[in-house]
């Protein structure tokens, strides 16, 4: 059970929470199919013949971006909360089922959705979602669960976010980036709050927001669609809708007229680094073809080592260990593109920081070169290809597309869209979008030990 952050270092943990979720390629088009309850769940059908499992994930369209001021952490407690059972199917006893079997089950929160997931043999899948379709409004906690969950939470604060320094400043870039958006709070919360949270809060955030019209079910495996209808009509269409649900209204950021700059120093700092975020519209907000260009702009600039920021920092003036870009297209919301960079030993952050604007600008005034532009799409559509192997990775597509505003339709139709991104449409991009006036700029130095500041 996890909660997302901003910050990369270490540096898996953070370009893999901004990254775009990437569909699959046209070239290799999944058997995909779709239907909707009579209660208006919508369900999505992945057959994958090659062996006899399935996943099965429920997406609910709520995040932390959806909970009321005062409350924030209420959407990843209640995801812990939901693994406290219902009075048919009690705390642990289907996490024992699952074990026997050798299936897997997890959740996970964002800003936009949250999702909860199975992975089992096929036979097994009646099983999971009867018990999914029970905990969406069967759901039933004590006070003592509650204090004994909420404990947990904040231990988790403790260990993601207390205890790392540079998920400390992604929280601070966030909220510096975000002045009106909730997308400035941390998804897991702020610690005062959650120390707050009670089972009123957890069951009002439940009956706003969990209800079959609010939510996505994905299969994927060896099954066919004509058999999950059949299943998802026994299990899921059997729930009433609630009598009302919450409609997500969300303040919208005003045009960013202002540069922000954020530094943390903290002494269990190993190396100082330098991060930035961007204020861009998302897969949801863009215009046509704005995202798809902001998805290879983020490739050309700062995916791998051939990446314009790598071989820059890194190879040829050597004053960095590592640098990156990433888009995270995926949002409802007006999103961020993210850059990062982790100096050499004596390399000032500001060298490192004027090196990257450098590179940015070099983008906008001469364009991406015919080879960058080939290589970034190239790899965008074979990384697609490739991860069809994963079910796991498609069912999260399909579920995090169509819970951020998106349909089948426009997740298939990805490719092409991609294919068709000009040079120039990646330099308007970056002329657009990086521009200094919609970004912050984080700094993560190492504070002196309190007896060199004294000496200082």
């Amino acid at each position: 059970m996890t909660a997302r952050g901003f910050s990369r270092i270490a540096v898996a943990a953070a370009v893999a929470t901004l990254m775009t979720i990437v569909p699959p390629a046209h070239a290799q088009t999944p058997d995909v199919s779709e239907f909707k309850l009579k209660n208006g769940l919508q369900v999505v059908v992945i057959t994958d013949r090659r062996a006899p499992v399935v996943t099965h994930m429920i997406y609910y369209k709520v995040g932390s971006a959806d909970e009321l001021p005062g409350k924030s952490g209420v959407a990843h407690f209640l995801e812990h909360m939901m693994f406290k059972g219902t009075e048919k199917n009690p705390a642990g006893r289907f996490s024992k089922m699952l074990s026997t079997i050798g299936g897997k089950e997890n959740a996970f929160v964002t800003t936009d959705y949250t999702g909860y997931f199975q992975r089992v043999p096929r036979r097994y899948l009646r099983d999971v979602m009867a018990f999914e379709a029970d905990r969406m409004t069967g759901l039933k906690f004590s006070d003592a669960h509650v204090r004994a969950e909420r404990d947990v939470v904040i231990e988790e604060y403790n260990t993601r976010v207390a205890n790392s320094p540079t998920a400390r400043l992604g929280q601070q870039i966030a909220a510096a980036l975000y002045l009106n958006h909730p997308y400035g709070r941390p998804v897991i919360g702020w610690r005062d709050e959650i120390e707050r949270l009670n089972r009123e809060d957890a069951l009002d955030f439940y009956r706003r927001f969990y209800d079959p019209r609010n939510a996505v079910v994905v299969v994927a495996g060896d099954v066919g669609a004509d058999e999950v209808k059949v299943l998802a009509e026994e299990t899921y269409g059997a729930i009433p809708q609630r009598a009302g649900i919450e409609t997500r209204r969300r303040p919208q950021e005003p045009k960013p007229v202002a540069m922000r700059r954020v530094t943390m120093d903290d002494a269990n700092v190993a190396q100082p680094s330098v991060h930035r975020g961007y204020l861009v519209p998302s897969y949801a907000t863009a215009e046509q073809g704005e995202a798809e260009a902001l998805d290879v702009l983020g490739h050309v600039l700062g995916a791998g080592a051939n990446s314009r920021l790598y071989r820059r920092l890194v190879m040829e003036k050597q004053l960095a260990t590592i640098a990156g870009a990433a888009y995270r297209g995926s949002a409802l919301d007006a999103t961020r593109f993210s850059i990062y960079a982790v100096p050499r030993p004596d390399i000032a952050l500001s060298a490192v920081e004027d090196e990257i604007d450098n590179a940015i600008a070099a983008i906008i005034a001469d364009g991406v070169t015919a080879a960058e532009l080939e290589r970034a799409k190239t790899r965008l559509i074979a990384d697609a290809i490739y991860a069809q192997d994963n079910q796991a990775t498609m069912a999260r597509w399909f579920g995090a597309a169509l819970s951020t505003g998106s349909t089948v339709r426009d997740v298939l139709a990805w490719p092409e869209r991609v294919k068709a991104v000009t040079a120039a449409e990646v330099q308007a991009a970056a002329r657009t979008w990086l521009d200094r006036r919609r970004s912050v700029t984080g700094y993560l130095v190492k504070s002196l030990p309190a007896k060199e500041e004294k000496r200082s």
